[in-house]
């Protein structure tokens, strides 16, 4: 039954591979390691998560497909995509929670094992003695799934989400990985790394998705802009793209609050960890940040850039350390 959809899937573009491709532009722009430069081998997934063929069908461009406005087809094309390149057999996420889209999460791992490296510009660091902090890991746990998978690093995901935090050791707890990934209760929604990072303890890195917006109304006018590139109509403005609780797309201040509570408390921490580092959303974040890292005497301050198709965001690195005394 599934090899029969997929040849008939096939038989319905005999020209696919001579039609240019819309998305070759877009993916071309991801990080020249990530995975998903390609376009999706539907078969290949299909035959991987044989639910994906429930989603999958020929796009007005001639080309397979899911159709991105249905968060189940999503959910669907992630747990594709998370077993046939990362080797991530189980995965599911609660109704409601945030479905964040593989390829972008895959790019900031690989541009943050960039920068491990950059010092003594030596290989691209692996292995379990390479510790990252992910803070907010979310019910999805992403990062450190391909993380782990991509470099085999040890993660520690923190969570203030009673729910998010149950899914995510879940995930792990299936996936036989409670070795090498662990998830800590941030009992404080005011704190970032107090209460998280242990006494001693050292972090080669730590990463954040920060909730970008600084109202609930704010994120739900940036999922209708999304919705409206997808549906080019109106949206259901109850309904957010991909998912996502309250805290996991916005806190009062925004990104920008969020990302600046982070570099001075990060101060109190310098010792513990190597680089400290966070996705932004918006450019317009980036100035008052500057300023808090040169008031609170960063020794070295990096902005990534990344780009996915039209979306363009940027990473955030800095650190206290100086060259000859970071911890490789």
């Amino acid at each position: 039954m599934l090899y029969r959809l997929m040849y008939n899937l096939a038989m319905k573009l005999p020209a696919m591979t001579d039609q240019p491709n819309r998305n070759t532009d877009q993916k071309e722009m991801l990080h020249p390691r990530n995975k998903h430069r390609d376009r999706y081998d539907f078969p290949s997934l299909i035959k991987a998560n044989p639910q994906l063929s429930d989603y999958v069908s020929v796009n007005p461009y001639g080309d397979l497909s899911v159709d991105f406005k249905d968060p189940d087809a999503v959910k669907a094309l992630n747990q594709s995509l998370l077993k046939y390149f990362y080797g991530i057999e189980l995965w599911d996420i609660p109704k409601g929670y945030l479905c964040p889209p593989i390829p972008g999460r895959a790019d900031y791992l690989h541009y943050l094992a960039d920068l491990l490296a950059e010092p003594a510009e030596a290989e691209i660091p692996t292995g379990k003695h390479i510790k990252i902090l992910d803070i907010g890991v979310g019910a999805n746990c992403i990062y450190p799934l391909i993380g782990h998978s991509e470099y085999g690093w040890t993660f520690v995901g923190s969570e203030t989400d009673s729910l998010a935090l149950k899914n995510a050791k879940g995930i792990v707890d299936a996936n036989l990985l409670s070795k090498v990934i662990s998830i800590r209760k941030q009992s404080s929604s005011s704190n970032i790394f107090s209460g998280v990072i242990r006494p001693g303890e050292k972090f080669d890195a730590t990463i954040c998705n920060p909730p970008f917006h600084a109202s609930r109304q704010a994120a739900m006018e940036g999922s209708g802009r999304k919705w409206k590139n997808l549906r080019g109509q109106n949206h259901d403005k109850d309904l957010l793209n991909f998912g996502g609780q309250n805290t996991e797309l916005w806190c009062e201040g925004g990104e920008e609050r969020f990302v600046r509570q982070m570099i001075k408390e990060s101060l109190q921490f310098s010792s513990n960890c190597r680089w400290f580092t966070s996705l932004i959303s918006k450019k317009e974040t980036l100035p008052a940040c500057y300023r808090d890292l040169s008031y609170h005497g960063a020794t070295a301050v990096k902005t990534i850039n990344m780009s996915q198709g039209q979306k363009k965001s940027r990473i955030l690195a800095w650190t206290f350390q100086h060259r000859d005394t970071q911890a490789g």
